[in-house]
């Protein structure tokens, strides 16, 4: 299998849905929400990939580096890269529904581990959304992590307690689905939480927190007196808020408030090994990919997802070699290029 046979297979599977382009940058899909487009003209999304874009990498060759560390700890597991697959749900409404819920965030799941990764599981309007990922993680203990929308504090709570049990290895909230219309026309209201709400939620679970859609520093260190174990610079894919930044935009200051103080990770635009790079050393310590590995999975199963995932990890590491970095886990700044 290759990524041009997945790619091949996915574009027929997900007809209508997804075109499956050269570049995957939300032009062609501009405001298709059901669908795999972001919000509105679409900017949320394409600045995702303009703000990567923009950041350069200082070629380096005449240093010792020859066999970089791609390896990241995170809470007892040790990935074999700082990559992991984003939460993703909606087969059905989003991507055309060739492949059920639960076959869709199985093949994540199985691939991310066969690449030495996680995949993060997400909620939804319909039940069999977190279910199929809670089934998922509990079919591979540790091997996932469960994403709950911002509900009612009494559901966030039942929903934990059901992660818990599940044997995932972590659970966040997705925060920033704050404003999903989706979710309020299923009777399923989400909304912003307060200081005091996030610390409540944090506080209802053993299990390491994340909270996902910091786009802002003050938040981010709302987010770490809160207690949350990580975090996770994102905009929700573009698909939440028109004209908002790119997470490449908002990263370094956000670094520069709680780098150290909690795990940063960060998702948004995410297309190649280079791009890792770049995020690492504007201050991530993981990113997150989603738009392509879906195309992975409907191409390829979880075969095609581990393909890709391991397609990043070779570009990743090619791309430390030609700049001197020796370990993902100390990626300096110093290998961006600056115009200022």
């Amino acid at each position: 299998m290759d990524m041009k046979t997945v790619r091949e297979q996915a574009r027929e599977k997900l007809k209508g849905f997804c075109r499956v382009c050269p570049v995957c940058d939300g032009r062609a899909c501009a405001g298709e929400v059901p669908g795999m487009g972001g919000v509105g003209t679409g900017s949320a999304f394409k600045v995702n990939l303009e703000a990567l874009a923009r950041v350069r990498l200082n070629m380096r060759t005449v240093h010792g580096v020859k066999e970089p560390d791609l390896s990241l700890p995170l809470w007892g597991k040790t990935l074999a890269m700082p990559i992991l697959v984003a939460p993703i749900t909606g087969s059905t409404y989003n991507m055309g529904g060739k492949m059920t819920e639960e076959e869709f965030i199985t093949e994540m799941v199985s691939g991310a581990l066969m690449a030495g990764s996680l995949c993060m599981t997400g909620d939804g309007a319909d039940p069999t959304m977190f279910g199929s990922g809670i089934k998922a993680g509990a079919a591979n203990r540790g091997g996932s992590i469960a994403i709950i929308k911002p509900r009612a504090q009494e559901v966030i709570a039942a929903h934990l307690k059901t992660a818990e049990e599940a044997g995932v290895l972590a659970v966040g909230m997705d925060i920033d689905g704050a404003g999903l219309v989706t979710m309020a026309m299923k009777g399923q209201p989400v909304g912003p939480k307060t200081p005091t709400e996030l610390r409540e939620v944090i506080g209802a679970t053993r299990l390491p927190f994340i909270v996902k859609g910091i786009m802002t520093a003050d938040e981010a260190e709302e987010a770490v007196k809160a207690g949350a174990a990580a975090i996770v610079v994102s905009n929700h894919g573009g698909r939440v808020l028109d004209f908002t930044p790119g997470a490449a935009d908002v990263l370094p200051e956000i670094a520069a408030r709680v780098k150290g103080k909690t795990i940063i990770l960060a998702d948004g635009g995410v297309r190649s090994g280079a791009d890792v790079l770049k995020l690492l050393a504007l201050g991530a310590d993981a990113v997150l990919v989603g738009r392509p590995l879906i195309i992975a999975a409907f191409g390829g199963g979880r075969e095609g997802v581990a393909l890709y995932l391991n397609q990043l990890k070779n570009e990743l590491l090619q791309a430390m070699l030609l700049t001197g970095t020796a370990d993902v886990k100390k990626v300096s700044a110093a290998i961006l290029h600056s115009r200022d």
